[in-house]
């Protein structure tokens, strides 16, 4: 096989679906061309023993608010996204949505600006662009500072219409307070990706703009009506919902892991729903640093034992990466380590349609994989690229 450039073998390899022993990855020209048995490895392509570690396409990650020590917020610019990508690939997640938390109309269009530049500059690891807010509830409103959270005009309509049609992914987080379902058909015909989060919307509520075209539910549990036993609320729309992706941050601390296993017991793969659970940082500022603490518009955010919180207590996104997400899922909740990997690695790209049903990793680059040890205390990309 003269084409084989790199051979990868001697540990699993994760394809999307299962992890595949007694296989080996073969890439040619720096991209993969083939999943094989080692029975047909060429004796003279150059050879890279996994050691047992798991060979895996990197983490997508859809919620991301800030990394290397900058928020979005704080930093809507191409060198702000490039330095934040950067910091998470480190972290093995090797595409994110950037994540501009609520914020003002002017930082609103200017990150979507940027986001466009840094998409037309070719910056690794930018996939979209996630809007989580302003136009939430105030009741839910969480760390989101409530002095700009609104309801949406025929203005933002407009500008957000325009942006899904640019970008190649728009997420956007918004309840029913503030936003109408005329405004989300209009949103999703678009091709916006629409989210339910930081609302107080009854389950009757989600089913109407679930139908309207939202697909997805920000950070289950956490900032959103819960399941009671008369009044479902959002998180009983999120269970049961057949055709909402759930979005969870599997730290152990946002969500007991009783609570995510009763999740994944009700979006499990094998089901037939086409909605699934998949699993998010909601990283901050700290992300692949060592810094205690940040600010953000004006606010401290402490960092301490894995908790991100305001003064008052507050949880203030989350000090998470992937790779210990994954380990939760295996370690808490007893899921095997397959279907942790794809709530990290194949959820995420189906959803924003990088993946088919069937998931196939052939065609991707070197750059596009990790490297994960199997007790997934440590990952690291197969290729470092110049940020």
């Amino acid at each position: 096989m003269t084409e084989v450039d790199t051979i990868y073998g001697g540990g699993p390899i994760f394809d999307g679906l299962r992890l595949r022993t007694d296989t080996v990855a073969h890439f040619a020209k720096g991209r993969l061309i083939a999943l094989t048995s080692p029975d047909q490895v060429s004796s003279a392509a150059p050879y890279v023993d996994l050691e047992g570690d798991i060979l895996s396409p990197g983490y997508l990650d859809l919620q991301v608010n800030g990394g290397d020590g900058l928020m979005l917020n704080e930093a809507p610019t191409v060198q702000g996204l490039r330095r934040i990508a950067a910091a998470h690939r480190r972290l093995g997640t090797v595409q994110i949505l950037p994540t501009l938390i609520t914020d003002t109309p002017a930082k609103t269009s200017r990150v979507i600006a940027s986001v466009t530049e840094a998409l037309a500059e070719g910056i690794a690891g930018i996939a979209g662009l996630h809007l989580e807010g302003p136009h939430l509830s105030q009741a839910r409103k969480g760390a989101h500072d409530g002095a700009l959270i609104r309801a949406m005009t025929d203005r933002d309509l407009a500008e957000l219409i325009a942006a899904a049609q640019v970008l190649p992914v728009l997420k956007i987080t918004l309840a029913p307070e503030t936003v109408t379902l005329a405004q989300v058909r209009a949103l999703s015909q678009a091709g916006a990706l629409l989210s339910l989060g930081h609302t107080e919307a009854s389950y009757e509520q989600a089913r109407d703009y679930a139908a309207a075209g939202v697909s997805c539910v920000t950070h289950l549990y956490n900032a959103m009506s819960q399941l009671g036993s008369r009044a479902p609320g959002l998180v009983g729309a999120a269970l049961t919902l057949p055709d909402l992706n759930v979005g969870v941050i599997a730290d152990g601390i946002h969500v007991h892991p009783a609570s995510l296993r009763a999740a994944w017991g009700a979006k499990a793969p094998q089901q037939s729903s086409t909605g699934r659970l998949f699993l998010v940082s909601d990283a901050m500022a700290p992300a692949g640093t060592d810094i205690s603490d940040f600010s953000l518009e004006g606010r401290q955010i402490l960092r301490h034992e894995g908790r991100l919180t305001l003064a008052d207590g507050t949880l203030a996104g989350a000090d998470l990466d992937l790779t210990t997400a994954v380990r939760v899922l295996t370690e808490s909740c007893d899921l095997p380590l397959e279907q942790a990997l794809s709530a990290a690695v194949t959820t995420p790209r189906q959803i924003i349609g990088q993946w088919g049903q069937t998931p196939d990793p052939t065609g991707m680059g070197l750059q596009d994989f990790i490297r994960i040890r199997r007790d997934l205390t440590a990952v690291r990309p197969l290729v470092e690229l110049p940020f």
